[in-house]
């Protein structure tokens, strides 16, 4: 079971994270030095089944209802639901770059365009948007048991052309921006 640290250079705050495979998925539980906490659930097929995000005053609670993300926003004694047409969430956490790309089962070069709920900063705001999610490269790596495989992910905005790349070693973002894996006590499930 993956444990460690990733740091959010942007803010120098830290996310302290575990996650490890179920019998009918995969879970994440992150929590950063802001108190910002992070809980994810997928299942089999990567499909982000629960989804909990809690800020110190705000919460959001949700995940995929058959073709759609449906979640709750409260804070407080005040909710409202929302929903919307997307593939699952994208959040400031690592663990939602790990769940979308497997849940993708992308082939090296392939490309899909997808549609996701983007959860930004400590009001929890989301907002959905399109993106362009590409496996442009699986590169293995000798340690000191088997190899291991490290897939380079490109992300695009469609609407902009503005773009990113990130690092995925099993369910672990070795690096994407604003991101720096800085401990791992344990090594990735693959």
């Amino acid at each position: 079971m993956p444990r460690g640290t990733y740091l959010h250079l942007g803010e120098g705050l830290e996310e302290r994270f575990q996650c490890a495979p179920g019998p009918g998925g995969w879970r994440y539980v992150g929590e950063r030095s802001d108190g910002l906490r992070t809980d994810l659930v997928v299942d089999s097929r990567w499909r982000q089944i629960r989804v909990e995000i809690l800020a110190a005053d705000l919460w959001i609670r949700g995940g995929l209802t058959g073709p759609e993300i449906a979640w709750v926003r409260g804070g407080g004694t005040e909710a409202s639901e929302h929903g919307a047409r997307a593939l699952g969430f994208l959040g400031e956490s690592p663990a939602f770059l790990v769940a979308v790309s497997r849940s993708l089962g992308l082939a090296v070069g392939e490309h899909a365009d997808i549609s996701l709920v983007q959860v930004t900063g400590t009001a929890l705001s989301a907002l959905t948007v399109g993106r362009r999610w590409r496996l442009a490269e699986v590169t293995a790596y000798e340690t000191e048991t088997d190899p291991l495989p490290v897939a380079r992910y490109e992300v695009a905005d469609p609407a902009t052309a503005e773009g990113y790349a990130f690092h995925l070693a099993g369910d672990v973002v070795l690096d994407a921006p604003g991101i720096e894996l800085t401990d791992l006590e344990s090594p990735p499930n693959l």
